[in-house]
Order: structure tokens, then C-alpha cells, then sequence
């Protein structure tokens, strides 16, 4: 006789059968770019109309069902993607930080830093390194989880605790980094193209949550170590399997003294630049000598692209990995092949944020929107906390967190700024939701990674196990970063250089 389910994992077998029902990123964004059109057409058959709150003028919601309107799909399709901010942004921090990854510089970095650290600091170490990881990206999801594993097992702990420890601060903690990563520059050119909508002049640049990320990165870390220690290992006990290991890959020659090599270059660098921002009359300061906003600011992803170029060229040559320029280019060129799918979605996306644009159907919804909710008082921190949990949940639909930005982004942040909230603030909501319950996806790609990870240490572990494991990471990180977003809201904490939740 079959097992009956309980509510839970049937509730988890319907969240499976629905996502799995969605389209790919790319096809699901022609989806909306086709239902954008065809609602601009309804919506001008009504000839819906809005204030724009910043000009005054009466804007109509313009079809994109008409001669203009096709003129304008034609002429623009190529220059939506072009130049659609967030593309540059992200391909040329790729430059850089997939250079990092494949001269062995970031795996080096990330094994060294775990399986040096002392017994006492190592739960907190995983979870500290994982969090960092997401420099390399997705990369870090593979590569951190198993490593924890294997020092857990080694120094006589659950393995599967270090295991979650690792996924959790990899996967959970994406969004927050002691540095500028990747994520920084994608989201913030997303939401300034979606600020665009109400104020053209509105740029939210990747440095913009900062403050808020390196709080987190500190806050999140003893949040992990704690839930590791006084929750998941108790429940899991004394682990007596048994496990063939496998043999370790010997570092790549000199890479010791490559990487103390790269950090001294890496550090002569930053010395370099903050030398440059001292000088009287700096060409990286503003008029009155401030950073804020400044020309440092507004350039500092190529400034973080030569970080990463000076660094990763240093390592490469003393681990024999560079011989050559050629060398450089051709592991620049593997990083962007690796971004190829990013690209082919970023094409969609940008057809569809352009119609919503073009059409006023952006403005006509941030207006009434925000209107609506001012009529029912649904207005502070109970309406961005409403944000935060409907994001949360939408995670479990929409695993992507720049294609659900992408769909959010253009409604909520036009309507929360004529609330009189920042753009940056919003997608600080945005990130804290988003990042907390990936790994409580089904949907999440790297699930099915993470479980075969698993059975290496426990052959009967099934979603049920990964679920019981991660649901109080989730949770945990979830309610720590509400808190600390209502602690920086409160006590008036920048969440970035200059950046306050109110415009």
C-alpha cells in the first residue's frame, strides 16, 4: 500500500507541477512582450490615460497594435538590446571575475580559506566563504557545498551539516558580498531602467546596496553557524557512515606563492586608486572633493574590472595558466561563452520592458497603483514587508532572480517611487526576498546537484531530507534580514554611499 502524503509534500509536488508548466527565461519573456502588446491595445481602446507625476502631462496608453506601434517594435528592437543597461554591466564585470575563475584563482581562494580555518570558526567559516562566493556566480553553488562536506566528515562532524552550511550561504545568501559582484551590476541596471519610467535623469548604480550587503555578509554569517550548530547537527546526531574518498587534486604549481603574489598585487592596486582619490583636484572626486556621487562612483565597475584583471594575471603566470596575451583574451572569451544563455534572455527581457515603457503602461500602473494603496493606507513598512513575502513566494515559481526582477521591477519600483520610496531601497526589498528561499525551490536547478552531494554521505537522502535540512536556513535568513532592513530603515542607516529609503 502506497504511503500516504502529507500536506507538505504534496504542497511541494504541486509547486513542481506548476513550475515545471512555465516556460525557459527567453520563452517566457516572449510571452509578456506578446501579452504586453496585445493589453496595450485594450488599454487604448478605453484610451486609459495618467498624469505623469513629474511633467504633469496628460499621457494616453499607446497601442502597440497599430502603425506606430509596429513602426516603433521594428526600429527599436535592436537598440532595446543593445542597449539595455544591465547587458554591459554585467559582460564586463564577466571579464574579470571569469578570468579569476579560470586561471584557478577563486577555487584556490575558496579551498584554502575553509580548509585552513581553525576547528572552532569552521561552521562559520563555510558559511562566511559561501556567502562570498557569489563573486564566481553560480559557480560557487558547485563548488562550496561539497567542500564543506568533505571538512566536516574530516574533522569528525555530520557531513551533511557542513553540506548545508555551504548551500546555505551559497545559495541563501547570494545577494550580500563584502565586494561589488556580478548580482550588483545586473540588478542596478535593471532597476534604472526601470526608475526610467517616471525620471529618465534616475541611475542606481551597483555600490547603491552596499552598506546594507557587508552588514549582512557579518549578520548572516553568525545566523548560519547558529541555526548549523544548535539546530541541523543536533538533529542529525553522530554520523557513522562510512565514505570512499576520493583523492584531492594537487593545487596547480606556485599556487601558494601565486596567490600571496596576486593579494600584494591585488592590495598595491587599491592603494593606487585611493592615492588617485587623494590628490588635490582628483579626476575620481567631485567638485567639492566627495564621493558621493562622483566619477569613482559612476566608473567603478571598470575600476573593479582591473582588480580582478591585475589580480588573476598574477596568479596565471606563476601558476603557469597566462604564457601569453593570448592566454588572457582566451579565457576572457570562455568566461563570456559561459554567459551565452544570459544574453540570448537579456534579448527578450528588453523588448519587454521597452513595450511596458513605450506604451505608459508603466507610468499608468506605478500612478494607480501607488494611488490605490495611499486610499487604503497600505503605505510604510507593513506595505514593504507585504513586498518582501509576496517576493519570497514567488521564488518558488520564478527561481531566476534577474528574470523575476526583470517582471517586478517596471511595476514596483515606478509605484514605489511615487510612494517617495529610493529605487535602490526597493531593490534591497527585492534582494533579501529573492536570495532567502532559493534554496527551498524545487525549481532551484541546484537542488538536484546539491541531493547527489548528498547521497555520497547518506544513500536513503531524498527531497524530504534537502527540505528539513534548508527550510530553517530559509527561514532564519528570511527573518534576519527583515529585522536588519527595519533597523536601517529606523535608525536612518544609508543602504549604500548617499542612498536613504526615501527620495
Amino acid at each position: 500500500m502506497e504511503k500516504k502524503k502529507s500536506f507538505f509534500q504534496r504542497f511541494l509536488d504541486g509547486l513542481e507541477k506548476v513550475g515545471n508548466k512555465l516556460p525557459d527565461p527567453f520563452m517566457l519573456f516572449v510571452i509578456l512582450a506578446l501579452f504586453m502588446i496585445v493589453l496595450s491595445w485594450v488599454f487604448s481602446l478605453f484610451q486609459a490615460s495618467v498624469t505623469h507625476p513629474g511633467t504633469g502631462e496628460e499621457l494616453f496608453v499607446k497601442s502597440l497594435i497599430s502603425g506606430e506601434g509596429l513602426q516603433f517594435i521594428l526600429t527599436s528592437m535592436l537598440s532595446n538590446f543593445t542597449g539595455f543597461a544591465p547587458l554591459g554591466l554585467v559582460l564586463t564585470m564577466m571579464l574579470g571575475i571569469g578570468l579569476a575563475e579560470k586561471v584557478g584563482l577563486l577555487d584556490y581562494a575558496v579551498r584554502k580559506t575553509i580548509l585552513k580555518s581553525p576547528p572552532a570558526l569552521i561552521t562559520y567559516t563555510v558559511v562566511f566563504v559561501g556567502i562570498l562566493g557569489n563573486l564566481a556566480s553560480d559557480a560557487a553553488v558547485i563548488l562550496i557545498p561539497p567542500l564543506a562536506a568533505f571538512v566536516f566528515y574530516k574533522v569528525g562532524r555530520h557531513p551533511l551539516a557542513g553540506l548545508a552550511a555551504g548551500f546555505a550561504g551559497a545559495g541563501a545568501g547570494f545577494t550580500a558580498n563584502l565586494f561589488i559582484a556580478g548580482t550588483d551590476a545586473l540588478l542596478s541596471g535593471i532597476t534604472t531602467e526601470a526608475a526610467a519610467i517616471l525620471d529618465e535623469t534616475m541611475v542606481v548604480t551597483p555600490v547603491d546596496n552596499w552598506y546594507f550587503n557587508v552588514v549582512s555578509v557579518f549578520v548572516l554569517t553568525i545566523v548560519g553557524g547558529l541555526i548549523t550548530t544548535k539546530f541541523v547537527e543536533p538533529r542529525l546526531g553522530n554520523y557513522s557512515g562510512e565514505v570512499e574518498e576520493e583523492e584531492n587534486s594537487e593545487d596547480l604549481p606556485n599556487a601558494k606563492s601565486g596567490f600571496k603574489k596576486a593579494v600584494v598585487a591585488g592590495l598595491l592596486y587599491i592603494a593606487l586608486i585611493v592615492v588617485i582619490i587623494l590628490l588635490p583636484n582628483s579626476p575620481l572626486t567631485n567638485e567639492d572633493g566627495g564621493l558621493v556621487p562622483s566619477p569613482f562612483l559612476s566608473g567603478i565597475i571598470p575600476i573593479i574590472l582591473i582588480f580582478f584583471i591585475v589580480i588573476s594575471v598574477v596568479f596565471g603566470m606563476n601558476v603557469g595558466k597566462i604564457k601569453s596575451s593570448k592566454d588572457v583574451s582566451h579565457y576572457m572569451s570562455e568566461a563570456i561563452k559561459d554567459m551565452s544563455s544570459y544574453i540570448v534572455m537579456v534579448f527578450a527581457i528588453a523588448q519587454f520592458i521597452a513595450y511596458f515603457n513605450w506604451s505608459n503602461l508603466g507610468v499608468w500602473v506605478a500612478v494607480n497603483g501607488a494611488e490605490f494603496l495611499k486610499e487604503i493606507q497600505f503605505t510604510g513598512m507593513g506595505l514593504i514587508l507585504g513586498y518582501i513575502v509576496f517576493t519570497a513566494l514567488l521564488n518558488f515559481l520564478i527561481t531566476s532572480g534577474s528574470a523575476k526582477w526583470a517582471v517586478e521591477a517596471p511595476i514596483f519600483v515606478p509605484m514605489f517611487m511615487q510612494l517617495g520610496y529610493h529605487p535602490a531601497f526597493t531593490q534591497v526589498a527585492y534582494r533579501i526576498a529573492d536570495s532567502s528561499t532559493n534554496i527551498l525551490t524545487p525549481l532551484f536547478p541546484y537542488m538536484v546537484i546539491i541531493l547527489s552531494f548528498m547521497k555520497k554521505y547518506d544513500k536513503n537522502a531524498n527531497v524530504g531530507t534537502y527540505m528539513s535540512l534548508m527550510l530553517p536556513y530559509s527561514l532564519a535568513f528570511l527573518l534576519t534580514w527583515v529585522i536588519l532592513i527595519f533597523i536601517f530603515y529606523y535608525a536612518g542607516i544609508p543602504f549604500g554611499p548617499g542612498i536613504t529609503p526615501h527620495l
